[in-house]
């Protein structure tokens, strides 16, 4: 899981780079930003959850 998480943030920087490099392509810049927060947020949340234990 934490690999799939791993590389969905690279894939979503990447798309965030391409999106600044090229000036027409801002939207793609926008939504690789507000994908790679949405992914990191849930990767934390996902690992916290874990680092808990067992509820009793």
């Amino acid at each position: 899981m934490l690999g799939l998480i791993v590389a969905l943030l690279v894939v979503w920087l990447v798309l965030s780079v391409l999106g600044f490099a090229f000036e027409g392509l801002l939207w793609l810049a926008i939504i690789g930003i507000i994908l790679f927060i949405g992914t990191a947020a849930f990767g934390y949340l996902r690992r916290s959850s874990f680092s808990r234990g067992p509820r009793v």
